[in-house]
């Protein structure tokens, strides 16, 4: 190895698949000294506050010149997680000379090392984090840990407390809710009364206010859902970072399996992730951390029925609430 560095490249999926990925990072640091990453200009903030990686680039332009700037920093190995025709020649443009990447693949001819993703071999047991761990082992890099990290700023800090105050919200006195993930804003028909009784069953059973999460496209569902429960509306309030900082905070987090899932357990909060479609794999994509639970499909779907495809979402508008209380109450008892 010419510089002892290595460099992490998830390009792909969701906050949740790059929030994951960092697995990786702390798995290499047993062989490099230096780890840094390249990622989608919108998982970058995500990413800035992971404490395994030492630097953050984005992944934009033209394929050369992202090359050009990796071929400058002479990496002695590449990590792709999230594998794309542009992924996978990017490193070898690069000349980077340990390209790890995903087998079976018409590019992947393009890595020097490459690894067949267990999911595609009908494992949907073993967790994504032990999944993507598969492409540092084959260079001699793993972690026991697969736990991701989350460290908000000064800054995010003080972003969450402006919040609170202006909400009226101490410390370890609210839990935050969040319903809705990036299907629920594409299609417009996402119910809300099930989110706006699970809401009110929390305030009720554990004496304390809701605030409910959000991004800016998810303003609608989340003002729905607090008109109809009462709660706080926070959708959009903060950046990545204020919300880790506000869930940390939090008596416990409890929403859908999202991105923000995996952030908010990743910073410490008490996190029930509802997996409402039978189609989901609650063991793939569970949310690690210190304290967290998990809340299966009950509702029957469809025949055939994903999330992308659903014509009512009626699991949604029942939400199973006894269940999710018992596993909110099972970890802050």
């Amino acid at each position: 190895m010419n510089n002892d560095r290595a460099l992490l490249y998830c390009a792909g999926g969701g906050i949740g698949d790059s929030m994951l990925a960092s697995v990786v990072a702390r798995a290499l640091r047993e062989r490099y000294t230096g780890v840094d990453a390249l990622t989608l200009p919108g998982h970058r903030s995500t990413l800035e506050r992971i404490p395994d990686i030492d630097r953050v680039m984005v992944d934009e332009g033209e394929e050369r010149d992202v090359a050009a700037r990796l071929a400058n920093e002479r990496y002695d190995a590449c990590v792709v997680t999230w594998a794309t025709p542009r992924t996978a020649r990017i490193p070898q443009m690069a000349n980077i000379p340990v390209r790890v990447g995903q087998a079976r693949r018409l590019y992947s001819y393009r890595f020097t090392n490459r690894v067949v993703v267990r999911s595609e071999t009908g494992d949907v047991t073993s967790h994504w984090t032990d999944i993507l761990l598969d492409y540092s082992r084959v260079i001699g890099c793993n972690t026991r840990d697969h736990r991701p990290r989350f460290v908000p700023t000064a800054q995010d800090e003080d972003e969450a407390k402006a919040v609170r105050l202006k909400h009226g919200l101490a410390a370890r006195e609210y839990i935050v809710l969040h319903p809705a993930n990036a299907i629920a804003s594409e299609r417009g028909d996402w119910p809300v009364a099930g989110w706006a009784a699970l809401a009110r069953a929390l305030a009720g059973r554990f004496g304390t206010r809701v605030a409910v999460t959000g991004s800016p496209n998810d303003a609608e569902i989340v003002a729905a859902v607090c008109a109809a429960s009462g709660a706080i509306d926070l959708s959009g309030a903060t950046g990545i970072g204020g919300f880790g900082a506000l869930a940390k905070d939090a008596r416990a987090f409890v929403g859908i399996t999202t991105g923000t899932m995996h952030v908010a357990a990743a910073a410490g909060a008490p996190a029930v992730g509802i997996f409402p479609f039978q189609s989901d794999y609650p063991e793939r994509w569970a949310p690690l951390g210190e304290r967290t639970g998990v809340v299966r499909a009950s509702y029957p779907c469809h025949p055939g029925d994903t999330k992308e495809r659903c014509v009512d979402y009626a699991c949604i508008a029942h939400l199973n609430l006894p269940h999710i209380l018992a596993a909110v109450a099972a970890l802050i008892a």
